[in-house]
């Protein structure tokens, strides 16, 4: 029985991929009832957080639709110990970009457990809808609960800025738990990139305006590469500065460095600064430049419980590295924070 159910969780999680996709291609004219509902929670999705533009919510359902493949589900899922017994595991989402928790709540389903969900107040409309898809195309019933606050659990996964995850850490202590901090994405550039390459790029550094942990903020190039390149490959990103809120944060950050005199370049979208921070402000990308990769490889060890990504050539030779383009298209056995989330509800 147990495992019966298992097949119907997997297929009705592939199935809700397939909705995804007819979701995607088909004009809104032809929408049957629920894809006009999703439609309409789309747009309230944006209304209630505009960082969560129609754009980026489709890349973001794009990206689940071609993952939730049945056979992309079996193979990830084969490779762990299902438990026979369902637990109850608590889930503090984060908000800051579209559908950020949904692996999690995946994760969770497909290990035989419960979760119990504390949406993200920035992200409370579509997740639910979703899991309600999926229950209904499983035929079986997906046990799930959505809660204001956490009261009975056997373990926690709670994902939160540095600040916050000190907290949850704490009042969390004598619980199992994956209490995941804040984190960032960097690219090491070699010099010889074509501009497809470098357009790819911005992709990584510009895709959901640089909120998510996947998002590229500081680069490492080579001592004689022209910056210029960058700012004619990232032009198609150009109107990422008519979204109210990004624009803000741009010239907030501008006005702070005029006045203090620092030294940044600027395409009156996004400034290049040269800086050693991982982290960067929103609009502001952090640069270094290298004189050997192996100063650069030793850095990201340093730096790795705060890096998330790594994009960069294979003829770099570094560890871990994505491809140009790949970092907002995580796979299914991508685990945020590179903890496994599978693993850890394979003891709880």
């Amino acid at each position: 029985k147990h495992l019966m159910k298992q097949d119907f969780k997997i297929h009705g999680l592939s199935k809700l991929g397939k909705f995804l996709h007819q979701f995607l291609e088909k004009p809104t004219e032809d929408y049957a009832q629920d894809e006009t509902e999703l439609l309409a929670l789309m747009k309230k999705s944006e209304l209630e957080n505009p960082w969560f533009t129609q754009e980026n919510q489709r890349f973001c359902f794009k990206n689940w639709a071609d993952v939730l493949k049945e056979e992309n589900i079996e193979n990830w899922v084969s490779s762990y110990k299902i438990s026979h017994f369902s637990k109850k595991v608590g889930l503090i989402l984060a908000g800051n970009i579209p559908l950020v928790g949904f692996h999690d709540v995946t994760c969770v389903i497909l290990s035989n457990h419960i979760p119990i969900i504390k949406l993200s107040s920035k992200d409370k409309l579509i997740l639910p809808f979703l899991l309600n898809k999926w229950g209904e195309f499983s035929e079986w019933n997906l046990e799930y609960q959505m809660v204001e606050k956490l009261t009975e659990y056997d373990a926690i996964i709670a994902t939160g800025s540095n600040n916050t995850a000190r907290y949850l850490e704490y009042y969390f202590k004598d619980s199992l738990s994956i209490i995941r901090k804040n984190r960032t994405s960097v690219a090491v550039i070699k010099g010889d990139e074509t501009d497809e390459e470098l357009q790819l790029l911005a992709e990584d550094i510009f895709r959901y305006f640089g909120l998510g942990c996947r998002n590229v903020t500081r680069l490492f190039i080579p001592k004689d590469f022209e910056l210029s390149r960058l700012f004619e490959n990232f032009i198609h990103f150009k109107d990422i500065i008519n979204h109210h809120k990004y624009a803000n944060n741009y010239d907030y950050n501008r006005a702070i460095y005029l006045l203090n005199q620092e030294k940044f370049w600027d395409n009156n979208f996004v400034m290049l600064k040269e800086d050693q921070a991982l982290f960067s402000p929103l609009s502001v990308i952090n640069f270094s430049r290298y004189e050997s990769i192996e100063e650069v490889k030793s850095f990201l060890v340093e730096n790795e419980t705060n890096i998330q990504c790594i994009v960069a050539k294979a003829e770099l030779e570094i560890k871990d590295f994505i491809h140009f383009g790949e970092a907002q298209n995580p796979s299914l056995d991508t685990y945020a924070d590179n903890i496994d989330t599978m693993k850890f509800l394979e003891v709880i």
